[in-house]
């Protein structure tokens, strides 16, 4: 999938950055520009100041903070200046040097709520941790502030701590319900909280006050398919990807809901479309290969589950799953070599013994199957077909006796008697008990 939360997590952090220094701006040029006095060194210090404001206004940030730079040379106690300084140092990307005249802003004036934002915003795109402290310092300051709520959540879920998160967002939320990137950021954490349900309330908000939001119908799509509503979660995929037809994930994912949902067709065809003639990814070829073991297309599922295992040989499934196709398409060398490997793989597997018993009995290996017969016997109660596989196995192998034991056990438990199994061990236990009875002759 798109991973949406970091574009998102970076347009919000230029929205906080451009309104809280919008704010700060007018609140630090109130400070700032005082009353011109007549002395002439006074009056050039203003006029610095006055060019800097200009400079800062007109975006050109480098003479801005040169401006700012000449002011505090004479003012170094100006903490107004020291927080303008630290926005222009800011929006040429020397964060370390804001992050110094931020500090020293507070230093100079604890109350300016403005520096503790800017401050933990500078710090949240490297240290989210660090950015905690000052971000829960202008929610303080700024109670009804909504950005400042917002970005501490944003610093809460950066580092692992959802729960904190989720209550900043809906503490911001509150203040603002009209604010879509903070229903998105609300429903990003709780998804990832597993509150799916939840979280698709809040996307589905997102998408009402911006229809067009790529990340919000990603995200609705993947609640849904959290909530195991693969059909509706299969129609938001299919919504999304009309806007991000690239995203061969998504289309993976759309893929294997349509399979949940039954839509095999539908399912094979989005495939279709993500592989886009070049070679599938490892879960798209085990989707496939799914699909095809549904539609019983064995011949079609051998060459995906080869290609599967050339990409994961260590997978101990796609054994298995390769040497169950091959027992199906009739190829029992192959059933039986496959399954060995699956065998070796997990040994433990009763699914893979018993393919691998009817394979080597088919394969006319008929010790081997007597063998796995014995091992799987110890594990689980064999069904009635496994006394006529034994049956079989024995007599092929010239063992009378114990064939016509296992037939005759056969016989006792099976109740199809008009079955072809039936007919021919009733037909064999007759030939054997003649044979039996002439050696005792």
């Amino acid at each position: 999938m798109i991973a949406s939360s970091k574009s998102v997590a970076i347009c919000a952090l230029f929205v906080f950055l451009l309104g809280a220094a919008t704010d700060a701006l007018a609140q630090a040029t109130g400070s700032s520009r005082k009353r011109i006095p007549q002395d002439p060194e006074a009056v050039a210090l203003n006029n610095t100041l006055a060019a800097a404001q200009a400079a800062l206004d007109g975006k050109d940030y480098a003479t801005a903070a040169k401006d700012y730079e000449s002011y505090l040379e004479k003012k170094p106690d100006d903490a107004a200046v020291h927080f303008q300084l630290g926005y222009a140092l800011t929006a040429m990307q020397k964060l370390d040097e804001a992050k110094t005249q931020y500090q020293k802003a507070i230093e100079l004036n604890p109350k300016m709520a403005e520096a503790y934002l800017n401050l933990g915003l500078t710090l949240l795109g490297s240290d989210p941790n660090a950015a905690i402290p000052p971000l829960q310092k202008a929610t303080e300051l700024l109670p009804n502030h909504e950005r400042a709520k917002f970005a501490l959540g944003v610093a809460y879920e950066r580092t692992g701590k959802s729960p904190l998160a989720i209550e900043q967002y809906q503490a911001a939320e509150k203040l603002d319900d009209k604010d879509a990137d903070t229903h998105l950021a609300l429903a990003r954490a709780l998804l990832n909280a597993s509150r799916p349900a939840e979280a698709e309330g809040e996307f589905r908000a997102a998408l009402a006050l911006k229809s067009d939001s790529v990340a919000a119908r990603l995200g609705l799509a993947q609640s849904l398919a959290s909530q195991k509503k693969s059909e509706a979660a299969a129609d938001e995929f299919r919504a999304y990807l009309e806007l991000v037809p690239a995203d061969r994930d998504a289309r993976i994912e759309r893929a294997s809901l349509l399979f949940d949902a039954g839509k095999l067709d539908e399912s094979l065809a989005e495939l279709d479309r993500a592989a886009n003639g070049d070679a599938e990814a490892l879960r798209a070829l085990k989707l496939r290969a799914l699909i095809y073991y549904q539609k019983k297309q064995f011949n079609e599922a051998v060459p995906v589950l080869v290609k599967a295992i050339a990409l994961a040989p260590q997978d101990p499934n796609l054994p298995a799953e390769l040497g169950h196709a091959y027992l199906e398409k009739k190829d029992y060398p192959s059933a039986v070599q496959e399954l060995i490997v699956a065998m070796k793989a997990n040994p433990r597997s009763l699914d893979v013994l018993s393919d691998l018993v009817v394979a080597e009995y088919l394969n006319k290996n008929y010790g081997a199957a007597l063998s796995g017969l014995d091992i799987l016997s110890q594990h689980q109660e064999l069904p009635v077909g496994s006394w006529f596989i034994r049956a079989t196995c024995y007599d092929k192998l010239g063992q009378v006796a114990p064939a016509l034991a296992a037939y005759q056990k056969f016989l006792q438990l099976n109740k199809d008697e008009n079955s072809d199994m039936y007919f021919e061990a009733a037909a064999r236990a007759r030939t054997l008990e003649r044979e039996l009875k002439d050696k005792k002759r």
